[in-house]
């Protein structure tokens, strides 16, 4: 499987975010993903339901929605109902994660849970296998923007010894610090998903830094 990127709308010019999702839509990228924070979970507050319902109205790329909140189980059918694709909700956030995974899929979304850095993988044992996708946070969440933790890379590498042992089929996201570098040794430890914001919404041409993320692949020599 080639590497999938789903630039990050956080970063994104929203005075003009018709515009930016019309650059996405000409572009290699495979997801937008759309980071919700609700100033408790993380401290800062983005957007939520009704802007991802208007992303959806302008974009047939799928929406990867990633909810850095506290309760993210009661906002799933919203969400779904909003044009996510994907949902990601929090480790840390949920006291009960089988049920809230089972929620997700109950309403017909993929369903991913995030780890923040300080979140070892071997948590995620017990539910590998129920799981679409591992979304590893490689900043901590809250702002774009931030310096890659280099740490990630050996989480990368446990969780798809993890994945590999359990015969799941779950894909790696990374979200944080995304670009060329980073991305490149990540797709070479595992990484299915590369998640960017800055890299590519503050690039020249946003459409080529897409593309240049597109085309790392596991075959690339690091």
């Amino acid at each position: 499987m080639s590497t999938l990127v789903a630039p990050s709308i956080l970063t994104a010019d929203l005075a003009n975010l018709g515009k930016e999702v019309d650059m996405l839509n000409n572009s290699e990228a495979d997801w937008i993903h759309f980071d919700v924070m609700d100033g408790v979970f993380v401290p800062n507050i983005s957007f939520g339901i009704p802007v991802c319902a208007s992303v959806k109205k302008i974009t047939n790329k799928p929406i990867d929605v990633h909810l850095m909140i506290v309760n993210p189980e009661k906002y799933i059918k919203d969400f779904q109902q909003a044009g996510a694709s994907t949902i990601s909700v929090h480790y840390e956030a949920c006291t009960h994660l089988h049920r809230t995974v089972q929620e997700i899929h109950a309403v017909g979304c993929k369903a991913s849970v995030a780890i923040n850095p300080h979140t070892p993988v071997f948590l995620l044992e017990d539910i590998i296998r129920d799981l679409d996708m591992v979304l590893i946070m490689s900043v901590n969440p809250g702002f774009g923007g931030q310096k890659f933790i280099e740490n990630t890379y050996s989480k990368v590498t446990a969780l798809k010894d993890l994945i590999l042992r359990k015969n799941a089929r779950t894909l790696i996201e990374v979200d944080g610090g995304v670009d060329d570098h980073t991305g490149l040794k990540l797709v070479k430890t595992g990484c299915d998903v590369l998640v960017s914001g800055s890299y590519v919404f503050q690039a020249n041409d946003p459409e080529k830094a897409i593309s240049g993320l597109k085309k790392l692949t596991p075959s690339v020599q690091v």
